[in-house]
């Protein structure tokens, strides 16, 4: 009997053990006193809330600056259409691109909190700068209320106040998404399933932040002036930073795990050193992190068959000993397979990245070609009220709030039941079928824009002739550009998940530096012929043929987009699943994917 006892006495014990390491977050994150985290006081959307806030004042920071910035540098300025579209277009590579930077310092050694704070800062430097510019009178463009010829100085100011902002991107964009999404825990069944949610609301945020910046910071700029427009961004920039430090006492961090570039240049040696070995039958023989490390080492990969040449990094020598690899062992000769994977990942994201530009051209349209559209036409709701020509984007934004509300809530409990999928469709589709949509914007936007050119007066056709083409161009990016934010940020290596976002932003950033080109390009071919595709003005330009030309080329690369997916190995992680009902389960995972 009293052996009976004391074994229940330990099996009381071994539970309230295993509940407490429950209550913990083994993700590899600590909190702010750099402990393991509770998973009751920390993560998911109590702290997720914080994050999305400064996320909202960004982005109205950013779209109420970048729809409307062709108008400033046409109107006020005096720029030719051409120069300023390109001039956006390089402001808009520029910003994110950026992100490149900023995510790689963050993952290596600065963190992402700091990282978010730090840049934060810069991007409210470069908005106190727009707004000194408009205030002070010599930093104005002009003291009469017609600027005729503005000052070179006020010109200066305001191209270092915009790329201060760039430089304010690239440290904030990667680093906020994925410390939001940091704060749900992978292995933990029903934080990921929020973690699935959490990149369909941030989107809904952004959404929300371009509605306004497209609405209300736009009508402030064209109806009362600039400057207060300006100083509203900086305030509100300035208060939501605020509160997001308020939420440090709840967030999980991650610790900068040193360049993320070294590990994937010693597989890529050992990988050479050994490429006259053959490749073991059974992928277990490969090396793997040793099992004193294991639990200290973050998620390990599980073995794929893509990329076999890089497994060789992973392979043992006979003249090695595994007990002694357990103990030490040279990274340059030998690798784990783990980072195998790693490298494999990153390589297998090329093609997909490259395939991504495309539908990134198209999008660059919408802030530049589109809204000049728009301040050519018909603008009046009333006899006494007209929208300002930016302003149509926001039909952009809002068939992006309603799409993106519609797939989270309807779609994917829909889809879970039909495919057994966890996100209810695969990434990669959910990607592809975004792109569809953008050809279809494109040609729209090409059967609008010659109906346009067809009025000797184009005030006589009304803005909402560009109503369909933004609203398909929004319901697109709500699965397009949510499918690459949620590819690149889940695809990547843990310790990369900063770049990652950065990789998607940088589609956008190539993107608009392609749209540049192009536009260069075709504008030197067609002027050989006597009518350049882009003249002085939308009447004497050709933008039909150049979204027909826009239609045709996404058209064709979703067909090579789609041969890539259709062949894509997901990502393949060795879970310790928490299921949320005191119980675990050991095993692989493809399922997000």
């Amino acid at each position: 009997m009293e052996l009976q006892e004391v074994e229940k006495r330990l099996k009381r014990a071994g539970g309230e053990t295993k509940r407490e390491e429950e209550n913990l977050v083994h993700d590899s994150s600590i909190d702010y006193k750099g402990t393991v985290p509770l998973r009751a006081s920390t993560g998911v959307w109590k702290a997720s809330l914080f994050i999305i806030t400064i996320e909202f004042s960004e982005r109205l920071s950013y779209f109420g600056i970048a729809t409307n910035l062709i108008t400033y540098l046409t109107q006020v300025l005096h720029q030719d259409i051409k120069t300023a579209a390109k001039n956006v277009n390089y402001w808009t590579g520029v910003t994110t691109i950026m992100p490149l930077i900023g995510g790689f310092l963050a993952d290596a050694y600065t963190g992402r909190f700091n990282m978010v704070m730090f840049s934060s800062l810069i991007y409210l430097m470069g908005l106190s700068l727009l707004t000194m510019s408009q205030f002070i009178p010599s930093l104005k463009p002009c003291n009469t209320k017609i600027c005729r010829q503005p000052r070179k100085l006020h010109e200066v100011l305001l191209f270092v106040a915009l790329y201060f902002i760039s430089v304010g991107t690239g440290g904030h964009k990667p680093c906020l998404q994925s410390f939001g999404a940091d704060q749900f825990d992978d292995d933990h069944l029903e934080e990921r399933k929020k973690k699935m949610s959490f990149f369909n609301w941030w989107n809904f945020a952004l959404c929300c932040g371009l509605f306004l910046g497209v609405t209300v910071i736009v009508y402030v700029q064209d109806s009362v002036s600039w400057g207060v427009a300006d100083l509203v961004l900086t305030i509100t920039l300035a208060i939501t930073i605020v509160t997001f430090y308020m939420g440090k006492y709840c967030y999980r961090y991650r610790v900068a795990q040193g360049s993320p570039l070294r590990p994937m240049l010693q597989v890529l040696v050992a990988a050479i050193r050994k490429r006259n070995l053959p490749n073991p039958q059974n992928p277990d023989l490969l090396f793997e992190v040793p099992k004193s490390e294991k639990y200290s080492q973050g998620r390990l990969l599980l073995h794929t068959n893509r990329l076999r040449f890089l497994d060789k990094a992973a392979i043992i020598e006979e003249n090695e000993n595994y007990p002694s690899c357990e103990q030490k062992h040279n990274p340059w000769r030998l690798a784990t397979l783990t980072r195998v994977e790693e490298l494999k990942l990153i390589l297998s994201m090329i093609p997909i990245w490259l395939t991504s530009l495309t539908n990134a051209v198209c999008l660059a349209q919408a802030p530049t070609f589109f809204v000049k559209q728009a301040a050519t036409m018909n603008r009046n709701i009333t006899n006494n009220f007209k929208i300002p020509p930016a302003t149509i984007f926001s039909l952009g934004a809002i068939a992006m709030l309603i799409s993106v509300t519609v797939y989270d809530k309807i779609l994917v409990p829909i889809l879970r039941k039909a495919t057994g999928n966890e996100r209810g469709m695969n990434i990669l589709h959910r990607i592809g079928f975004g792109m569809i949509l953008t050809v279809i914007a494109m040609s729209v936007a090409a059967l609008v824009e010659r109906k346009r050119l067809r009025y000797a007066d184009p005030q006589a056709m009304t803005v909402f002739w560009l109503a369909p083409q933004y609203i398909i161009l929004g319901i697109g990016d709500a699965f397009a550009l949510v499918g690459l934010q949620e590819y690149f940020y889940d695809q990547v290596p843990d310790s990369m998940r900063s770049l990652g976002v950065a990789l998607y932003l940088s589609v956008i950033g190539v993107g608009s530096f392609l749209s540049s080109f192009l536009i260069i390009a075709i504008d030197h071919v067609t002027e050989k012929d006597g009518r350049s595709w882009f003249g002085k003005d939308l009447s004497g330009s050709r933008l039909d043929n150049f979204f027909w030309l826009l239609a045709a080329m996404n058209g064709l690369n979703s067909c090579v987009y789609g041969y890539l997916a259709r062949g894509y190995t997901y990502k393949n992680v060795e879970r310790r699943v928490v299921l949320g009902d005191n119980s675990v389960t050991d095993g692989n995972d493809q399922s997000m994917a």
